[in-house]
């Protein structure tokens, strides 16, 4: 069949080269080939974007009656993309239930919704409707200097907040030892997690996910307990700082050269902060985020990456479009995105795939963050919050840290001033977009969180 015969599928998708230092291209280039050769009706037609970009210019080509059939979006975008319109003024992506209609199966090609890990496939369920289709997900996990921390007498990564201060008041005792336990980037994820993980809300209507979230809250108890303790931290000189939001280089080097012997971040990372030990002489291991001992543990909020399929295809495109993502989302080639690109598989068969052939004995720091993930149960809460105007409220989250950790501003007030701030924000979002007349978030609004 000719290629002017076929049906055309275009797919934006994101670099996960952008996120992990592992050179490989992505599995996406490799699978989209097969898959034409597979079905020979179809063309699916593969490019890369910055996925901190993707979402403007997806607007950008929907304005202009071109946007591609399938984007793939980072997962702090969702609302954003759920308000995303096509030129007909109706949203630009159709919701996945409602595409895949309960099939099993598309063109041959198995539907794995049901197999995926529930708290991963459940971050983009709105309403309880499904809106897209993870691809890959990662984990906030604390990687530790064991070298360090043995010659403290600590024998293992502190899983608790509570382990995580003795462990630092035990590494500050050292002699010739590091001027500060631990680091981590003043960035949003962190304090998203925070609140998931002790069960608490950043927004009402469940987080935005039984409705529009039109009220946020940034001075909860949860947030306020996390930020006090992180406080704590550096008030006692175990916490690094350095004094710049987002800063994750500024913490990789300083954990790389031996200034602190913990550092919090994304499981991707473990394409890079093993190999800086090893570079340095001593020995990486990883831990899962430590969490609020003085209230029970809720579970792990995902990150990662969704496809999103756009509205309006006929019927035989957005078939193609379907069974090629879940072609792409099959155990083999999911198990090698996590392999090639440090990313956690989004289904239960590519976990049981990358365990029958020893890759996880082999990198038993990657079960980490799939352990993390696959057994949290999801909740409002642990699913984490669907903001509008997402990228500048949580701005106001990491300013007002940067003010309680160098200008001792008092946490309380300053969290309640940024809530205030924050709800203007959301204010001014929703009636822009929600209308009367609805509209396409505007470019700031469609900017990834803190990146």
């Amino acid at each position: 069949m000719g290629d002017e015969a076929k049906i055309r599928i275009t797919a934006w998708l994101t670099d996960p080269r952008l996120l992990s230092e592992a050179p490989d291209a992505d599995v996406a280039e490799s699978a989209a080939a097969e898959f034409n050769t597979a079905h020979p009706g179809y063309q699916v037609e593969i490019s890369t974007h910055d996925f901190r970009t993707l979402p403007e210019e997806v607007a950008r080509a929907a304005e202009r009656g071109e946007a591609p059939d399938i984007a793939e979006y980072h997962f702090d975008s969702t609302r954003a993309a759920m308000d995303t319109l096509g030129p007909d003024g109706k949203p630009l992506y159709t919701p996945f239930d409602q595409a895949v209609a309960g099939r099993t199966e598309i063109l041959g090609e198995p539907v794995v919704l049901d197999d995926m890990v529930p708290v991963v496939r459940d971050y983009f369920r709105h309403a309880g409707e499904l809106m897209a289709m993870p691809r890959s997900a990662s984990a906030p996990v604390l990687f530790a200097n064991m070298d360090i921390l043995a010659h403290a007498g600590v024998a293992e990564p502190p899983r608790t907040w509570r382990e995580v201060t003795a462990a630092c008041q035990a590494v500050a005792k050292l002699p010739g030892g590091p001027n500060h336990g631990i680091t981590w980037p003043n960035f949003p994820w962190f304090f998203q997690q925070a609140v998931a993980q002790q069960g608490g809300l950043i927004a009402d209507h469940d987080n935005g996910r039984s409705g529009r979230a039109e009220k946020v809250e940034l001075a909860s108890s949860e947030m306020l307990a996390f930020v006090r303790w992180w406080q704590r931290l550096h008030q006692d000189g175990h916490f690094l700082y350095t004094g710049k939001i987002g800063d994750f280089e500024g913490c990789f080097n300083a954990f790389e050269n031996g200034e602190v012997a913990l550092v919090l971040s994304s499981s991707v990372d473990a394409s890079h902060l093993p190999d800086r030990g090893e570079r340095n002489g001593f020995a990486v291991r990883v831990g899962p985020t430590p969490y609020n001992d003085e209230v029970q543990f809720a579970g792990c909020m995902m990150g990662g990456n969704t496809c999103w399929l756009a509205g309006g295809l006929s019927p035989a495109k957005q078939d193609g479009a379907l069974a090629f993502l879940q072609y792409l989302s099959s155990p083999r080639h999911a198990a090698e995105l996590a392999k090639r690109h440090f990313r956690v598989p989004v289904t239960r068969s590519a976990i049981a795939v990358l365990e029958g052939e020893g890759w996880y004995r082999e990198h038993p720091d990657h079960r980490v963050a799939a352990t993390l993930l696959d057994t949290t149960v999801g909740s409002p809460a642990v699913l984490g919050p669907l903001l509008g105007g997402d990228a500048d409220i949580m701005a106001e989250v990491t300013g007002a840290m940067h003010e309680v950790l160098t200008g001792e501003a008092e946490p309380a007030a300053r969290f309640e001033l940024a809530t205030v701030r924050a709800q203007q924000i959301l204010n001014a979002y929703n009636s822009y977009c929600a209308g009367p007349p609805r509209r396409t978030p505007r470019p700031r609004d469609l900017a990834v969180p803190g990146i």
